[in-house]
C-alpha cells in the first residue's frame, strides 16, 4: 500500500510556483546560478504519532541536484519557532537514523517544543493545550463532571501540519555547486504522516441499530486473501468524539502503534479505529446504539476481509476501554483478548469477564478506574481465574517495562493487572490527569502488545 501524501497548499500560476511567498522561476539553471530559492522543488512536514498525540517532527527540503550531506549543520536552517535537532541529506522524504547522499535535506525537530503538538486537548496534553469547555471533564473520563452519552463536542482539535523555514548557512550538491544562504522563507507544501498515511478511512451503516460509523483501517502491507490474518479494534476516548475520521490515529498510540513497520514485522494484522461522532458511555453504563454498531463493525469487517475469527483483539482508553469490557461481557465471542487501559465496568456485572484473556493497566492515582478496577478482578478472582499482579514505575525505561512485563507473564494467569505508582504517570506541571498520563505510556510497551497477539479464543 503506498503511503498517501496531503497536499497543504501548493500554488501554481503561469509556469512559476510560490514558495514563501516569493515567485521562483520553474527552471533552474543547470549549473546551480540564479537564486537559492530557485533549487528547491518543494517543501513537505512530516508528522509522527507520541502517546501524547501527532507532532510536527520534521522538514524535508528538496533541491533540483543531489546534496552533499557532510557539508550540512543544524546551523544550515532555521525554523519559526522550532528547534532545529539534527540536519541531513536523503534519497526520500523520511526520517532515517543515518542520512546518505540525495536530493533532500531532512531538518528534524525537537518534538518538546510547544508548536510541535498537531493534537491539542481540552483536558492538557503536556505540549499545548486549548481552552476548556463545559464538555470536557478534568480528568478526561466520561461521566461524573464530564461529557455524556450523546453529547457531539470535541475535547480535541487536530491542527495543521505547517512550518516555515529559511536557509541561513551554504547547502552544497554532491557536485560541490554552493547553495548560499538566503533570506526567502520557505513554507511546507505537502504533508507526510509516518503510520497514519498507511490507514484508509471508509463508513459503515449499521442495519442492526440504523447508525453510521466512520472509521479507519489499516490492512496488512503484503495482505494474502489466501491467509487468516488477527484483528485489532481500538476505541478512543471522550475526547476524541465527533472530529476528523483520522482523530484516533493522531490522539496518541492506541491505534498507531498496532501498525507501526516493528509492531507488523512481528504481528501482521489489520487495525480497526472507529471515530464515534458522539460519546458512547458515560459512568451511567447505560451505552448508545453505536456500542453494538461496534460489534456489527467488527463483524462486517472479518467477513469483508480473511479476519482469523480466534484472533480477534479489542483495546481502548478511558471511554474505549469501558466499552472493551462492555463488549467483552456482552459479546463473550467476539474477542480473543483485550487490553484494557485506564477504564471500569460494574462489578456485578464482571463475572463474564472471568472466561477472558486481560491485560489491565491503570495508575493508582486515577481513582475512579484503580478502585473500578480493583473491583473487577475481585470479582474475576471470586470466579476462580487467576489474576497476576504488578506495580510498576510510570517513569520507567523501555528496558525497564520489558521487564516488567516479563515479570507478570511468569504469573503465568490469563488475566494481568499492572497499575503505575502514584504520581508516576505525569510529570509535574503538565496539565495532564493521571488518567490521561496512562495511556500515554500504556501504549509504548510493546511486550503488552505480544501477549495479546499469542491469545486465541
Amino acid at each position: 500500500m503506498e503511503r498517501r501524501t496531503f497536499i497543504a497548499g501548493a500554488v501554481a500560476v503561469s509556469g512559476v510556483s510560490a514558495v514563501g511567498g516569493a515567485t521562483l522561476s520553474a527552471a533552474a539553471e543547470p549549473d546551480g546560478s540564479g537564486s537559492t530559492a530557485d533549487h528547491v522543488r518543494g517543501v513537505t512536514a512530516i508528522t509522527k504519532v507520541f502517546g501524547a498525540g501527532q507532532k510536527l517532527v520534521a522538514v524535508a527540503v528538496e533541491y533540483d541536484r543531489e546534496i552533499d550531506g557532510s557539508a550540512l549543520s543544524t546551523s544550515t536552517f532555521a525554523v519559526t519557532d522550532r528547534t532545529v535537532t539534527k540536519v541531513y541529506a536523503n534519497r526520500t522524504a523520511e526520517l532515517a537514523e543515518r542520512g546518505s547522499d540525495g536530493r533532500y535535506v531532512i531538518v528534524e525537530l525537537s518534538p518538546d517544543d510547544t508548536a510541535a503538538a498537531l493534537w491539542v486537548t481540552q483536558q492538557g496534553s503536556g505540549t499545548g493545550t486549548a481552552t476548556p469547555s463545559p464538555s470536557a471533564s478534568s480528568s478526561g473520563a466520561p461521566g461524573g463532571g464530564g461529557p455524556k452519552v450523546g453529547d457531539s463536542t470535541p475535547g480535541g482539535t487536530i491542527v495543521a501540519a505547517k512550518a516555515s523555514l529559511v536557509q541561513k548557512g551554504t547547502v552544497t550538491t554532491a557536485r560541490g555547486t554552493r547553495y548560499p544562504a538566503t533570506g526567502t522563507t520557505l513554507t511546507t507544501d505537502k504533508v507526510v504522516n509516518l503510520i497514519v498515511d498507511d490507514f484508509q478511512q471508509f463508513t459503515y451503516d449499521d442495519s442492526a441499530t440504523g447508525q453510521t460509523l466512520k472509521y479507519n483501517l489499516f490492512v496488512p502491507m503484503n495482505y494474502d486473501p489466501r491467509k487468516r490474518y488477527p484483528l485489532v479494534l481500538f476505541m478512543h476516548d471522550a475526547s476524541v468524539v465527533n472530529v476528523a475520521t483520522e482523530g484516533p490515529l493522531v490522539q496518541g498510540l492506541g491505534a498507531v502503534c498496532w501498525a507501526s513497520p516493528e509492531d507488523q514485522a512481528r504481528h501482521e494484522c489489520f487495525v480497526l479505529a472507529p471515530e464515534y461522532g458522539s460519546v458512547v458511555v458515560d459512568d451511567t453504563y447505560k451505552p448508545s446504539t453505536l456500542f453494538d454498531a461496534t460489534a456489527g463493525l467488527v463483524e462486517a469487517v472479518t467477513k469483508k476481509y480473511s479476519v482469523d475469527e480466534n484472533r480477534r483483539y479489542t483495546t481502548g482508553q478511558s471511554m474505549g476501554a469501558m466499552m472493551s469490557l462492555g463488549l467483552n461481557i456482552k459479546y463473550p465471542d467476539l474477542f480473543a483478548a483485550a487490553f484494557i487501559v485506564a477504564g471500569q465496568w460494574p462489578s456485578e456485572q464482571a463475572a463474564p469477564l472471568a472466561d477472558k484473556n486481560l491485560w489491565i493497566l491503570v495508575s493508582q492515582d486515577d481513582d475512579k478506574s484503580y478502585s473500578g478496577e480493583n473491583a473487577i478482578t475481585k470479582v474475576i478472582q471470586e470466579q476462580g481465574t487467576e489474576v497476576g499482579t504488578a506495580v510498576w514505575d510510570g517513569q520507567s525505561t523501555a528496558a525497564q517495562f520489558a521487564a516488567d512485563v516479563r515479570n507478570l507473564e511468569k504469573q503465568k494467569a490469563p488475566v494481568n493487572y499492572a497499575s503505575f505508582q502514584t504520581g508516576t504517570t505525569v510529570a509535574a506541571g503538565s496539565g495532564t490527569s493521571a488518567h490521561m498520563g496512562t495511556w500515554q505510556i500504556a501504549y509504548t510497551i510493546p511486550g503488552i502488545r505480544d501477549w495479546i497477539m499469542r491469545q486465541s479464543r
